[in-house]
């Protein structure tokens, strides 16, 4: 059984990382955020498509 929403300990891990701050970051720059009652989770789908939004393709260039 694949388990579709985390509570934030679980994103953090998820998303490998280990800030609260950082989480925070991403709610407020529109990761969104499930609440029901007191309780607040995070849809694996909803990571996802915001990291697939928020890709940056970089190339590094040499300087000659």
């Amino acid at each position: 059984m694949t388990i579709e929403y985390l509570g934030f300990k679980e994103a953090m891990d998820y998303l490998g990382i280990k800030s609260h701050k950082t989480l925070n970051k991403y709610i407020a720059e529109g990761l969104p955020v499930i609440e029901v009652s007191k309780s607040k989770k995070i849809s694996k789908t909803a990571i996802d498509k915001f990291m697939k939004e928020h890709e940056v393709i970089t190339t590094s260039q040499e300087n000659n």
